[in-house]
């Protein structure tokens, strides 16, 4: 594909005006020129939505599935829905520019320039990034969340399982990681309850099982699909409260994510842990059709 393909939305949501009136639904545009406001509130607040997706020649996966985790994750910013059949549009034009191989395609939705009303909404595609040593293996630390398990149902203006663009406290964990000789982290409640990852769910295997966290987390779209998977070759699979000793007790562990796929874990807290690589290069080949 080219180097970056930018699509911008011209109007992103449903119940509001376009920002040009008549004009097309979104426009192809140069992404090395300037295009967003610094008085957008995505720049200023972080105040904004985001989801990435995986295309492999030219195929976009999961679009429904994002498009759905998309205005989940508005409805919880309390931000204009977005007007779905336009961002699929975007998705694809954008994803259809890949000539080959593997590319990634991020929708982003912020709730625009403050006073204005109107979000701003862009889908922008670049080469995806050479994943192939994190599907070897992964280094992984557990690090606290410093909140509890539920507080989801709690304390719902903490905003957890909404994909948003407020990635400074994912950064500061993946430097506390690097600090820690780890490649990643995986994220735990203060009550002692496997949460996520950085940016990936978690899968646990248990014998003939796959289990991944249910504590209010970020719904993944990749681990849906490696749950297909797992049930299409006659593992049991299963969301459930996991606790560390749990995590610690897996036969194996994987960190899933829509651009890097399935990264098994192959280091927890300086201890080693066991690769199930024909598993992993399964789970992978699935993930890549």
């Amino acid at each position: 594909m080219q180097p970056s393909v930018l699509a911008l939305l011209n109007q992103p949501s449903l119940d509001r005006e376009p920002h040009v009136p008549g004009a097309a639904p979104f426009t192809l545009v140069d992404a090395r020129e300037p295009h967003l406001s610094v008085l957008d509130l995505g720049v200023t607040r972080g105040d904004g939505i985001f989801e990435s997706l995986s295309v492999s020649e030219g195929v976009v996966h999961g679009v429904d599935e994002h498009l759905t985790r998309l205005a989940a994750s508005a409805a919880r910013l309390d931000l204009p829905a977005p007007h779905l059949a336009i961002w699929r549009a975007a998705i694809l034009k954008v994803a259809g520019l890949a000539s080959d191989g593997q590319s990634a395609v991020k929708a982003v939705l912020t709730r625009g320039v403050e006073g204005d009303g109107r979000p701003t909404g862009w889908v922008i595609g670049t080469a995806a990034p050479d994943h192939g040593a994190a599907r070897d293996g992964l280094r992984v630390v557990t690090l606290d969340r410093g909140y509890r398990h539920d507080v989801a149902e709690t304390s719902p203006w903490l905003l957890v399982g909404a994909k948003t663009l407020s990635y400074a406290a994912h950064a500061a964990i993946l430097r506390e990681a690097a600090r820690r000789g780890a490649d990643d982290a995986i994220l735990v409640s203060s009550d002692g309850y496997v949460l996520e990852g950085t940016t990936s769910s978690v899968i646990l295997r248990h014998g003939s099982v796959f289990v991944t966290p249910e504590s209010g987390n970020l719904a993944g779209t990749t681990q849906a699909r490696v749950f297909e998977w797992a049930r299409s070759q006659g593992f049991d699979t299963n969301a459930e409260l996991v606790t560390v000793p749990q995590l610690d007790a897996a036969d194996a562990v994987w960190l899933v994510s829509s651009v890097r796929l399935a990264a098994p874990v192959r280091e927890l807290d300086g201890r080693a842990t066991a690769v199930d690589a024909d598993l992993t290069a399964g789970l992978n080949a699935y993930l890549l059709t």
